[in-house]
């Protein structure tokens, strides 16, 4: 079983950075929006996006499916009151060569073994597709 560690500060007005690895990501802990910095929302996204790239590499090398780049566009739609995800829809381009059963087989595996999308299929609707370019 593998574990996870992050150590987070957050200064007023609402600085925060995490710490992972040997890496800060710093992100808006604001009361309202900040112009530059990622929310928590979009910190959930882009962990979602991290995660399917991820498996995009892995699934490449054991399927041997090659490909040149892979660019995912993810939405996250919020429902107000309660705050919560409601729906998350993304569209997953892969620049490669193989054939369209290959690339099928490739999505459904990137999308069943992934630790992050099986965390938030658990918690709200994931719709998507993965097209070659």
């Amino acid at each position: 079983m593998l574990e996870y560690r992050i150590i987070a500060i957050g200064t007023p007005p609402g600085l925060a950075t995490a710490v992972a690895n040997k890496s800060e990501i710093k992100f808006d802990a604001t009361s309202g929006r900040d112009d530059v910095l990622p929310n928590p929302a979009e910190l959930l996204l882009a962990s979602l996006a991290g995660c399917i790239l991820k498996n995009v590499q892995r699934y490449s090398e054991i399927l041997k499916i090659p490909y040149k780049s892979a660019r995912i566009t993810i939405n996250g739609i919020r429902n107000d009151n309660p705050p919560y995800m409601k729906e998350i829809n993304y569209i997953l381009e892969v620049d490669t060569d193989t054939d369209e059963k290959k690339i099928q087989n490739w999505h459904k595996n990137i999308m069943k073994f992934g630790t992050i999308t099986n965390t938030l299929m658990r918690a709200c609707e994931i719709k998507g597709k993965m097209i070659k370019i």
